[in-house]
């Protein structure tokens, strides 16, 4: 306490200092003189001025001196662009903050920095500059590697890294040109100097099959190899559920169960029951206990918590948790043993919900099912049918129930883009062979339906009881968006209300509905997906406005995503009424670190992901060049527009290629 008095007290002598009207701007070591500061007691006085930048009191400017701030000064995380300039994201700010390339004080892409706040110059966005780098957000880069006679260099594959990385020979490790490399960064450089790294890694060169997509990986920081003490820890939770596991659990083995996902897929994380009695729905939505074999701060949590979700790159999956554990003991595989967290529903011949609980069970699913077996017995299909008499009509009152809740979204304003996902197969040297859309068909419609319908009753029932709680939110968003936004539509004959300045998500959908087979759907649909905010994580229940929800969250995979298992061990501590006093406590001061890192390893997948497919789509077409194709404009910008294909690849047509037209 007295320590703690003692540099309120330092903090307040400079402020004072420094509001002196003879006082001009310093350097540290001319702070260092005036205050009698010995070079042994430097650090100390660099901390007491990094607090008081970090409170935005004093700045710091490009020289190096401190002054008493004019700016507001706030951390953020620095998004870089390839010409140099940049954004910094801000936690609670509207927007993100312009960087211009002068004022970019050295950081790299993904950078915690300590932002100066200015009056913006263009228009009304803010903007600002960098005074001090906080954290680096790389300490490995992955890039192609270029050989000179007495040094080389690494260009990093990440566009957002705009500096290359020079490499001494004799830190070089033998790459040749054009191979692949993990260069570890030794020295980060300044505005005026690149910075500087050792290659510790070789992964071969760039045309040598699966170096692409694993370099991409590597180059977001997502690695396949899990540490020794994790994947031991792993191995300890065994293949089979014990006799002292399922005690004092509800058991469901006897209740016809069934899993349904895609035919690839290897960690099965729900399965579903469904029972019609005199024109009601008995629901059951059971999902992996992944909790009960990863517990809290062990060393699979910390691990879990750093990856914050599995990652699908194309041909391979990235997984959050060991293969012992998200395909063995936590998957839902069909004919054995698995326990389970059940949100037990029962909803009325109109789908209302009349009743609902969270249990822990253990439960046997009686078939492995995939989408497209599911959709042929809906279908017709008599020999899937027949092979699977026990669990057919289950099938059909699945499809009723599914109908029913979809229509009640619906109605409510729940908004449904729709857009195709791509799937792309490649050939056994990684190139890719066909390039379709994923046919999204009833089956995967149904369990996203049930999946949708559960993650609501968890987040109402732990909202009503006060419980901390992690949430998805998806903010309104913001009125300047929507307005431009309608401007745009206005052009095409469309139109949207606005009460005091927000919007319903029900006008959203209705304008859906209207350009739904229109010339225009592709270019108005990604546009009102880009006037959105972006959903995230909280603590805090705010909504989910592209649902029309008051109440969100994510139940139902806790093996790929981490704050499904983080949520899994509240509803558990609170079924056995542990979450009391100093638990409870723990986890309010918890929540919101693990919901900044699940928003921002979620934000990393999905940037990853996108960049596989993206190159891969970039390969396929290589081999149509000089074809025609029919496709649809899905954007315009200053620089041309891009065109979709019915396969999903979408691509520029520059404006200097418009011979007939502008």
């Amino acid at each position: 306490m007295v320590e703690k008095d003692q540099f309120e007290e330092k903090k307040e002598k400079i402020l004072e200092l420094m509001d002196h009207p003879a006082y001009q701007p310093m350097k540290i070591k001319e702070l260092a003189i005036l205050l009698q500061v010995t070079k042994e007691q430097r650090p100390e006085l660099e901390a007491v001025l990094d607090a008081l930048l970090a409170e935005g009191k004093i700045s710091l400017s490009k020289r190096g001196k401190y002054a008493k701030s004019e700016a507001v000064t706030v951390k953020g995380v620095f998004t870089g662009n390839r010409k140099g300039f940049g954004f910094v994201t801000v936690e609670g700010m509207a927007e993100d903050v312009f960087i211009p390339e002068a004022d970019t004080g050295g950081a790299l892409h993904r950078d915690t920095v300590l932002l100066a706040v200015m009056p913006g110059r263009r228009g009304e966005k803010p903007e600002g500059r960098i005074v001090k780098v906080l954290e680096r957000g790389f300490s490995e880069i992955v890039g192609t590697y270029e050989k000179s006679r007495n040094y080389g260099f690494v260009i990093p594959d990440n566009p957002k890294l705009s500096v290359d990385i020079f490499v001494p020979k004799e830190q070089a490790k033998e790459a040749v040109s054009g191979d692949k490399v993990v260069v570890r960064i030794r020295d980060y450089g300044t505005t005026r100097k690149n910075p500087e790294g050792q290659i510790t890694e070789v992964l071969g060169h760039e045309d040598e099959p699966g170096v692409d997509i694993l370099s991409v990986a590597l180059a977001y920081g997502l690695k396949d190899e899990f540490p020794e003490e994790v994947l031991a820890e792993a191995e300890k939770a065994g293949s089979r559920v014990s006799e002292e596991a399922r005690e004092g659990r509800l058991d469901l083995r006897d209740r016809l169960t069934v899993t349904i996902d895609g035919a690839d897929a290897k960690d099965l994380d729900d399965a579903i029951s469904l029972e019609k009695r005199d024109g009601h729905y008995y629901l059951g939505v059971h999902i992996a206990d992944v909790s009960h074999y990863v517990k809290e701060d062990s060393a699979l949590d910390r691990e879990a918590l750093r990856r914050g979700t599995s990652v699908y790159l194309v041909d391979r999956v990235i997984p959050m948790l060991p293969k012992a554990l998200s395909n063995g003991i936590c998957s839902l595989n069909e004919g054995e043993d698995r326990l389970t967290l059940s949100c037990l529903m029962e909803l009325d011949e109109r789908g209302n919900l009349l009743s609902d609980r969270v249990e822990e069970t253990v439960i046997r699913s009686d078939h492995r099912m995939t989408y497209a077996d599911v959709s042929r017995i809906l279908e017709g299909d008599a020999e899937l049918t027949a092979r699977y008499a026990d669990s057919a009509e289950m099938f059909f009152q699945m499809k009723e129930l599914a109908d029913l809740l979809r229509e009640r979204r619906r109605k409510r304003g729940s908004i449904d883009f729709d857009f195709p996902e791509s799937k792309i197969e490649l050939n056994r040297r990684g190139v890719p062979v066909k390039v379709a859309p994923y046919d999204r068909n009833d089956a995967a419609k149904i369990i996203e339906d049930f999946m949708l319908l559960a993650n609501e009753t968890v987040a109402e029932s732990y909202y009503w009881q006060d419980k901390p709680f992690l949430y998805r939110i998806h903010e309104t968003p913001d009125e300047g968006k929507i307005r431009s936004l309608g401007v745009l539509i206005e052009n095409f004959g469309h139109h949207f209300r606005l009460m005091d300045g927000e919007i319903h998500p029900w006008e959203l959908q209705k304008l859906l509905a209207e350009i739904a087979d229109s010339p225009e759907e592709a270019l108005i649909s990604r546009l009102t997906l880009r006037s959105l905010k972006r959903a995230r994580y909280s603590p805090e229940c705010a909504g989910h406005f592209g649902l029309a929800a008051k109440y969100y969250c994510h139940f139902t995979s806790p093996i790929r995503r981490y704050p499904d298992l983080q949520i899994h061990r509240i509803i558990k501590e609170n079924l056995h009424g542990e979450l009391t006093g100093r638990r409870e406590q723990n986890y309010r001061m918890r929540l919101s670190e693990v919901a900044e890192i699940a928003s921002r390893t979620e934000r990393t997948a999905d940037e990853a992901e996108r960049e596989v497919e993206k190159m891969k789509k970039c390969q396929y077409m290589e081999f149509h060049i000089g074809e025609c194709f029919d496709g649809v404009i899905s954007g315009v910008t200053n620089w041309g527009f891009y065109v979709e294909l019915p396969s999903t690849v979408e691509g520029l047509v520059h404006v200097t290629s418009l011979k007939d037209d502008y």
